[in-house]
């Protein structure tokens, strides 16, 4: 593999000995895809993740009497149309 090409791809300085450690590591990982290459994954589905990932999510049930409209807006500073009004933040 070209270190130097690619480091100056990236427009990354290296010294001698990084070019020379990088290589060797680029090759071992290089050589670790090409063993991942030769397993036969034929039947296997496609995943992006190793486990399998479920939403966990209860049904959203009201518990207990809630709040009427005013008694939610009660303690708001401040109260437009029915609804609570924010200070503007955005200018």
């Amino acid at each position: 593999m070209k270190i130097r090409q690619v480091a100056a791809l990236a427009r990354l300085e290296l010294t001698d000995e990084e070019a020379s450690r990088y290589e060797e590591q680029v090759g071992q990982i290089l050589h670790y895809v090409e063993q991942l290459k030769a397993i036969d994954v034929t039947g296997i589905e496609p995943t992006a993740h190793a486990g399998a990932l479920f939403d966990v999510v209860r049904e959203d049930l009201v518990t207990g009497g809630g709040l009427t409209r005013e008694e939610a807006l009660s303690n708001a500073p401040m109260v437009a149309q029915d609804q609570f009004r924010l200070p503007k933040v955005v200018e």
